[in-house]
């Protein structure tokens, strides 16, 4: 219970930090018999950083149960 609350701090921390994802693909534009051209298609995930704080809490009241049972 102590780790699983502790490793939730640590990933609501970073989703406080870091609120956004980007990542790229590639895209297939043309394709003539051996003439083939691509390119990056970029993504874009984004969260709230509220969704961080959340996580924190829980994880946080996780560390607290599991330090209330010893």
């Amino acid at each position: 219970m102590k780790s699983t609350g502790i490793v939730l701090l640590i990933l609501g921390l970073v989703l406080t930090l870091f609120t956004a994802f980007k990542f790229f693909t590639k895209e297939k534009v043309v394709d003539i018999g051996a003439l083939e051209i691509t390119r990056d298609a970029p993504h874009y995930y984004s969260w709230s950083p509220v969704l961080g704080v959340a996580v924190m809490i829980i994880g946080a009241l996780m560390l607290w149960q599991g330090a209330k049972k010893q």
